[in-house]
């Protein structure tokens, strides 16, 4: 092994994380709109119709396709698909961390400045129920609150448990996730959404 080639390659541009390539990808865009002079951030909620997540309040967004340049270009391309904008209007401003879920689950969102008018005119009804906003304002003077939901290690029947000091006794670590929620008048948002809205929250305070 030489030690240089080693340090060369450690030095190049490196996956965000051990399993990034093979993890299930997505790209999310916060959309921002300026509506009685003021910004505010846009929601969609999900289609009634749909067999994932249906009425859940999301960003615009979904996986990352193997044609998709980049990440960016994935959360262009779904908010085309789910709001009717032209990437071309689009102003991105920006790409916040990446949440990384799990080992195997990974969200890249984006914030972006878009034309509301174009979006009401135009969304698509298939995937998307209603679109709706809360001024920034708003939720910089709002805290989320919070509930924790335990999480279980629960291996299979055929785990190897003979390769493991104690075996079957073995003691899994405790994980447990926090669920953050927003109230807005008669919506809730909750989960991936609430996650990654309470950090771009923090950046803008």
């Amino acid at each position: 092994m030489d030690l240089d080639q080693l340090q060369q390659t450690l030095r190049e541009k490196k996956s965000l994380f051990i399993g990034e390539e093979t993890a299930f990808r997505s790209a999310v865009m916060i959309p921002l709109v300026e509506a009685e002079g003021e910004w505010h951030v846009l929601f969609e909620v999900r289609s009634f119709k749909m067999r994932k997540q249906p009425g859940d309040i999301s960003f615009p967004g979904g996986r990352i396709d193997a044609t998709d340049a980049s990440p960016m270009a994935a959360a262009l391309r779904e908010t085309q698909e789910e709001l009717g904008i032209n990437p071309t209007t689009v102003k991105v401003i920006g790409e916040l961390s990446p949440y990384i879920a799990s080992p195997s689950f990974v969200v890249y969102p984006f914030v972006a400045a878009i034309d509301y008018h174009e979006i009401t005119r135009s969304y698509n009804k298939d995937e998307v129920e209603e679109v709706f906003t809360i001024p920034v304002k708003w939720l910089l003077e709002h805290e989320p609150y919070m509930h924790l939901v335990s999480i279980e290690t629960a291996p299979p029947a055929n785990f190897p448990f003979e390769k493991i000091m104690n075996g079957d006794q073995y003691q899994w670590r405790a994980h447990s996730l926090e669920e953050w929620f927003y109230e807005y008048g008669n919506y809730t948002i909750w989960g991936l959404t609430a996650r990654i809205l309470k950090h771009f929250i923090a950046l803008v305070k």
